[in-house]
């Protein structure tokens, strides 16, 4: 017998018939694994973003999360087929998920700029065109991002913040009610008749054409003009007003008033008190 046939004759055919079996029928199942899990993959992407849709959540948003899931679907479908096929999957579970904490640890603060997006694209606290105010910046929202939210200030400057404070801090909306109250403080000289100063006011707050006067129908706030004494200070009697206008109309309000009622004190003769000391000189000649 030459080596060759000793070769052969050592071969296990059986083994080799068995596993040839056995991966042929992995490898069956593991294609009809396959053609099952892209057509649940494409049913689940497709009833998100239905339900998605519905919701009325913002299309930046309901993509982003659409990719998300596509990418965890696949994932865990590889993950199944290379289990059937009979590799071993432990590996390559715990390859991933050192790789994911690396990357986790790498990328924190842009992650929490990503979650503090998802959460202002889904509970919505402000919109595009709404004026807001946070981390010391006030200006019109221009865009909502994943990471990052643009506002437009007053004076035209682009300023970028992150969603991750932006969500978590303190934030003022001034666009959110339909009407919006102004206050204003004017100040005027001891001995004034206080009766007069106030109805001066009162007959400017009310003549105005964006005041609201009365009760608001939509809303439940009293809209009345209203003149009060708040404070008795060093050199002059201050006065508060209140009154209401439409969001959209509330910085013509406000100086508007601010410039008539200046106008109105001084033509009246109302003097404004400013800060001033007086000397009081003693001769002991």
């Amino acid at each position: 017998m030459t080596v060759f046939d000793k070769i052969i004759a050592a071969v296990p055919y059986e083994q080799l018939w068995q596993w040839g079996l056995t991966f042929c029928k992995n490898l069956i199942v593991a294609a009809i694994v396959y053609f099952i899990g892209r057509y649940l993959i494409k049913l689940i992407i497709k009833l998100f973003t239905k339900m998605l849709e519905k919701s009325k959540v913002d299309t930046t948003l309901y993509t982003f999360l659409c990719s998300i899931i596509n990418v965890v679907c696949w994932f865990v479908l590889i993950i199944v087929i290379v289990g059937i096929l009979g590799i071993e999957t432990s590996s390559f579970i715990a390859l991933f998920a050192s790789a994911g904490v690396a990357v986790g640890m790498a990328l924190s603060g842009t992650l929490q700029n990503f979650a503090g997006g998802v959460m202002i694209l889904l509970f919505r606290p402000f919109k595009v065109g709404d004026f807001i105010e946070a981390q010391g910046y006030a200006g019109v929202v221009k865009e909502i991002q994943i990471f990052n939210t643009i506002i437009r200030t007053g004076d035209a400057q682009i300023i970028l913040i992150p969603n991750g404070t932006l969500s978590s801090g303190t934030m003022k909306n001034s666009s959110k009610e339909l009407y919006r109250r102004v206050d204003l403080e004017f100040q005027f000289e001891y001995g004034a008749d206080y009766d007069e100063v106030k109805g001066a006011i009162l007959d400017i707050l009310r003549s105005h054409p964006l005041v609201i006067q009365g009760s608001v129908e939509d809303s439940n706030i009293v809209a009345e003009p209203w003149v009060g004494l708040i404070r008795l200070g060093d050199s002059g009697v201050s006065v508060i007003t209140r009154s209401w206008c439409k969001g959209a109309d509330y910085w013509t309000v406000y100086f508007n008033l601010n410039e008539t009622v200046y106008q109105m004190l001084k033509e009246r003769g109302f003097m404004f008190p400013f800060n001033r000391v007086d000397v009081n000189i003693l001769n002991k000649s």
